[in-house]
């Protein structure tokens, strides 16, 4: 049996995962491990490997983080990682690792399996963020793996022109959409008893993370979103908090503030868990911030984005995504273009880019039959020349 090590360590990546990770447990040529690490050993962050343990068997948990999101304390942690990461494969042994994205702790554990020599397969490669050092992470990560499992062709192109091997990157599209044909959503009274909120005629899901790029700039752009929230009186809002970015702890406080403010408008959640999240974006109006889930998830449900800054600059985006600077008129101006009546007809011909699910299977199938030999040894493939080059 081949041994496939998942490594995880956000609630956000967990949920990608999950029909990649029951895939292999229900594949009978494969061993499944699981790493639970980052986030998920966190009070602070809910304590999230507790929903991976209800469905999966956990081999390892490997704490890192520090009470600090300083850049000194996320290169501490980073560093605490790599040396766990390392004694952990020592212990289970991989014939593959799975790492998805581009957090500086799937940094750490990619950059350990790579000493010890185990192929590592890459989720969700070839991405652009301009505004995040996750950009530099994730193509580094690119070129440590030796498996891509990429979202788009233009992709699945980018990793290529990297160096990578054509016949070993694979683009079947964001795995994080299985959720969405695999589950059974919640109805809008069954989500409203689960978590204690009343829609009203119009609601907004609101997620912002730190611009990792830009300095101090977390706190003056969440605020300009809040002055905004504020005044639109007819609207309740559902936060997520931020990940365990530097400056992330900054924005939790402020969503934490306005919640206790504005007690009869919003409420706020450290992890709804797939299930509630994806529920909820059947009864929003709108995916508001700079998460990830706007562009590859919220498509899916006919819903619009309004994507704030530029921490996903770069990624490809459906015509249901608004893009604006992080100031309060452009906001203001972003959230008007939402409720216009020619951009609410246009979304029923709404196309996700990032595909229609079912990549989990796939993805499975090449982790079953790849041959594994010769893998660890890469070819730099240049890409061709042309005569006046």
């Amino acid at each position: 049996m081949r041994k496939i090590c998942v490594v995880t360590g956000t609630r956000a990546e967990y949920g990608l995962l999950y029909w990649l990770m029951k895939e292999i447990q229900s594949d009978t040529s494969l061993e499944l491990q699981v790493i639970v690490t980052g986030m998920h050993l966190s009070p602070e962050f809910g304590l999230t490997y507790r929903e991976i343990e209800r469905e999966f068997s956990i081999n390892k948990k490997i704490e890192i983080l520090l009470s600090s999101d300083t850049s000194i304390g996320i290169s501490k942690s980073m560093g605490l990682a790599q040396i766990s990461f390392a004694e952990a494969y020592e212990q289970l042994s991989p014939d593959i690792v799975i790492v998805l994205g581009d957090r500086f702790e799937i940094f750490s554990a990619s950059t350990a399996a790579m000493i010890a020599r185990i192929p590592i397969a890459h989720i969700h490669g070839g991405e652009t963020t301009e505004g995040a050092f996750d950009e530099a992470i994730r193509h580094s990560i690119t070129k440590m793996s030796h498996l891509h499992f990429v979202a788009t062709e233009e992709y699945r192109q980018r990793v290529i022109q990297l160096g990578e091997d054509r016949n070993k990157v694979f683009n079947f599209g964001a795995p994080g959409l299985d959720n969405i044909n695999n589950l059974q959503l919640l109805s809008k009274d069954e989500l409203e008893r689960s978590i204690g909120f009343k829609f009203g005629m119009k609601n907004l899901l609101v997620t912002f993370h730190p611009v990792t790029l830009e300095r101090s700039t977390a706190k003056e752009q969440f605020q300009q979103l809040l002055i905004v929230l504020d005044d639109l009186g007819d609207t309740r809002v559902i936060f997520t908090k931020a990940n365990a970015d530097t400056d992330g702890r900054a924005i939790n406080f402020m969503i934490d503030s306005y919640v206790s403010a504005n007690p009869n408008k919003a409420i706020a959640f450290t992890s709804l868990g797939q299930l509630r999240y994806l529920s909820a974006l059947q009864y929003v109006d709108a995916v508001v911030g700079n998460s990830s889930s706007g562009l590859i998830e919220a498509p899916s449900f006919k819903i619009g984005t309004i994507n704030i800054g530029d921490r996903q600059k770069g990624r490809i985006k459906a015509d249901s995504v608004i893009d604006c600077a992080p100031d309060r008129n452009a906001i203001i101006n972003a959230i008007q273009q939402l409720y216009s009546s020619g951009f609410q007809n246009s979304l029923c011909d709404i196309r996700n880019p990032y595909g229609e699910g079912g990549s989990s299977k796939k993805i499975v199938d090449i982790l079953r039959s790849h041959p594994l030999t010769q893998l660890l040894k890469k070819i730099f493939n240049d890409l061709p020349r042309s005569p006046a080059a």
